[in-house]
Formats: structure tokens, sequence, C-alpha cells
């Protein structure tokens, strides 16, 4: 498997899930959407708001990383509201642009563009000091979706604790495109 189609797919297809989660939300809960954008899972955790910018940030700073571009400015303003999210959290339909405005950017990213980015030396450099040095393979299987992934699950776990009636298919709509015909969940 490339870096490019196991990123890719699982980006796009993550990404429009939360989507869906916001507009499951926002028809639930009209009158509180935009309040879910300050909840948290723990006080010392980042605001849904914030997973949801930063899950738009992952997604689309891998192909910044694996292709060797320094990242836009337009990314790092992304960065920078995930940061703030707590002081400025925006509104739901400010989250919904840059989710899609992700999607967007992703659907012109060409089917090999990630793959000559496998053994490019990638340096991670995080606050406090922390740096890790990974070829692009260990990247993207042991940060770019363990990262992203953790953003698009505490946005779904704070939707549930918020009271949104979602559940396990709706976080994994794009499984029912490979339902065997025929079988069905018991009821």
């Amino acid at each position: 498997m490339t870096p490019t189609n196991l990123l890719l797919p699982t980006y796009r297809q993550m990404l429009k899930t939360l989507s869906g989660l916001i507009d499951t939300a926002q028809k639930q809960l009209p009158d509180r959407a935009e309040s879910l954008l300050t909840a948290r899972l723990a006080a010392d955790m980042l605001p849904f708001a914030a997973q949801v910018r930063f899950a738009a940030f992952q997604a689309q700073e891998a192909i910044f990383r694996l292709r060797g571009e320094p990242f836009p400015e337009w990314l790092e303003v992304i960065a920078a509201e995930g940061r703030n999210a707590a002081d400025a959290p925006g509104t739901i339909a400010d989250a919904m642009i840059r989710l899609q405005d992700a999607l967007s950017f992703l659907t012109e990213v060409p089917d090999d563009a990630l793959d000559a980015g496998a053994e490019r030396p990638i340096t991670i450099a995080l606050p406090g000091g922390l740096t890790f040095d990974l070829t692009g393979e260990q990247y993207a299987r042991d940060w770019a979706l363990p990262q992203f992934y953790f953003h698009v699950v505490t946005a779904y776990a704070i939707l549930r604790h918020r009271g949104v009636a979602i559940g396990k298919a709706d976080y994994v709509p794009h499984m029912f495109a490979y339902l065997r015909p025929g079988t069905t969940a018991a009821t």
C-alpha cells in the first residue's frame, strides 16, 4: 500500500463523516448546535471547534510533508484557529467550511502525489522541544493517521457526550459500500 492510496481515501471518507456528524448535530440540537463548538470531554482538552480544525489541518498537512513542500500560509491559519479555538471557536458554518475546503483540496491531489515521499526524511518538532525523525512511510503510519483519527474520534465523542444521538454506523458510513448483499444488522 502506498502513502497516497492509504491516506487520501481515509482522509476523504472521514472528513465527510465528520461533516455528516455536524449535520446530524445541527438537526438534532438546532438550538444548541453552536454551543457544541466550545464543548470538551475534559477541562484540559481542546474543544470541539479545535478538533474539527485539527482534523482538517492534519489531512492537509500530510500532503505537504510527504511532498517535501513548506506549509502555505492558509494551512498555518487553520492550525492557529485550532490552537485558539477555546477563545475564538467560530461558528458551525466556519467549521463546515474548513472541512469542505479540506475535501476540495484533497480532491485535487493527484493519485500518486505522495508516493515519492515514502522514503523522504520528515522531522516533526513539537512545542516543548520534542523532535521526531521519521521516514515518510513511518510518518504516514505512526503520526499522520493516528493524529488525524484522534481528532475525528474526539469530535465524535464530544458530540455523543453532549447528547447527539449518533453511533458506530454514523462514524463509519463508508463501510456500507462493502456490505454483503442480503445481510443486515440484528435488531
